[in-house]
């Protein structure tokens, strides 16, 4: 479903910024063109001013000058002296050079109103530039000019093909034509893993949710059905084998409901509905309080259970004490869980100063079975349990995740590392509100 997805949002990704891309492409070119255009046709226009300017001030009109004019400017130059074509029009005879100038000459005709000559002046001049295109399709800018002096009526055509300015047009389009095909897979490349960079999270989540749900129902699945059998069996059981059961069905039911409550507390999290409640928490007092909370159950399986407070009472800080109390518990309940009996337990609260301190650090040290160091980032995991761990029926693998939440609610941090000589010790470090 995310495979389906990811391509989806990648042709969706890609697909908007080339469309754009694309739309940006055309706008840029169809302005580039049409100034393009237009300079060329303002250019043709100065040119014919000077052409015809020129033409006025020669008394003699050389075969030379009509030859490198049109070599020169790649020009067709027709001239027709009182209705008589020039000695120079009628040197090369080409065909289609002839019906092009006539379809020009005709197309100025039918597009522009021509003014008949007033025979009382005696010299006057008019030029008219327009653009034209042939039967072949080649395009042209035409020159249509007429030039009266001393009763002589001079007509000039010039044609300038634009194979210049359409080649260049044509390698603009070309090459933005390359660019935006670039510039698309570059876009699409980019989508892809964008877009599933975006997704991996979710992704993540959702695998997560399925083994979270999993677990709980492989986990709730156990006393359930200790609870299904021990219904069935006191059916056929004495008094006294229903007590045994009846005592069966409370301690499964408790056990499901911790373990709800846990999962519970995990959604909220998940959620960003945690229940934080801040307020002055005297930080050495709770840490004594739950020494005093935990020392009978170390000492009824003979684990020696020591607590170091800083030597200055600590002022007051701002967290949810609560919160801490519980994370306390879950890692004090862990150790003493993995603790063999003759073992050992420390409880430690540092900071960096007795003053005005900045950060608060918890320690909780035990020298029982210890954490791999392949499982030491595995056990925040939600339901995650090391091999050595599973025969301890009352833990679910979930007090370690809802102890990272609180602390991360809380802005802090919670790490396990090895202790000298064996066993784990997990350090908690808080920052210090006042």
């Amino acid at each position: 479903m995310f495979r389906k997805v990811h391509y989806l949002l990648t042709l969706l990704c890609a697909g908007t910024t080339a469309a754009i891309l694309l739309v940006m492409s055309f706008i840029y070119l169809y302005v580039s063109e049409t100034g393009l255009k237009q300079s060329q046709f303002l250019s043709f226009q100065h040119a014919m001013d000077n052409f015809v300017n020129n033409f006025k001030q020669q008394n003699v009109v050389t075969h030379e000058w009509l030859s490198r004019m049109e070599t020169n400017n790649s020009y067709f130059i027709r001239i027709m002296d009182n209705g008589v074509p020039l000695l120079f029009n009628q040197r090369k005879l080409d065909q289609n050079r002839l019906n092009i100038e006539e379809e020009a000459l005709d197309c100025f005709s039918s597009s522009f109103s021509v003014e008949t000559a007033d025979p009382s002046m005696e010299e006057t001049d008019s030029h008219l530039e327009f653009p034209f295109t042939a039967s072949t399709g080649e395009n042209y800018y035409a020159c249509v000019a007429r030039i009266i002096r001393e009763k002589q009526n001079t007509e000039i055509l010039v044609l300038y093909p634009l194979r210049d300015l359409n080649a260049k047009i044509k390698n603009q389009r070309i090459h933005f034509a390359l660019i935006d095909l670039a510039a698309v897979f570059l876009l699409t490349l980019f989508s892809f893993f964008f877009t599933r960079k975006l997704l991996a999270p979710i992704e993540r989540n959702r695998k997560e949710q399925i083994q979270f749900v999993a677990a709980a129902s492989h986990e709730l699945r156990t006393p359930l059905a200790v609870i299904l059998s021990s219904v069935s069996a006191m059916k056929k059981a004495s008094p006294e084998e229903k007590e045994n059961f009846l005592s069966t069905i409370d301690s499964e039911g408790k056990r499901m409901s911790r373990l709800i409550d846990d999962m519970l507390l995990l959604s909220q999290a998940d959620a960003h509905a945690f229940p934080i409640r801040l307020q002055p928490v005297e930080c050495d007092t709770l840490l004594l309080n739950s020494f005093e909370t935990f020392e009978p159950m170390a000492k009824e399986k003979n684990i020696s259970f020591t607590v170091s407070l800083p030597r200055t009472a600590l002022p007051p800080c701002l967290s949810d004490g609560e919160r801490l109390s519980q994370v306390i518990a879950i890692l004090l309940h862990n150790a003493i869980s993995y603790t063999p009996s003759g073992g050992s337990i420390s409880l430690t609260l540092s900071s960096n100063s007795t003053k005005k301190p900045e950060a608060l650090t918890l320690s909780i040290a035990d020298n029982g079975i210890g954490i791999p160091d392949e499982e030491k980032d595995k056990i925040f995991q939600r339901f995650y349990r090391s091999d050595r761990s599973r025969s301890v029926k009352n833990h679910f693998g979930l007090g370690l995740p809802i102890a990272s939440e609180i602390i991360r609610s809380l802005d802090g941090t919670i790490r396990v590392v090895d202790t000298p000589g064996g066993g784990s010790t997990f350090l908690v470090r808080l920052p210090f509100r006042s």
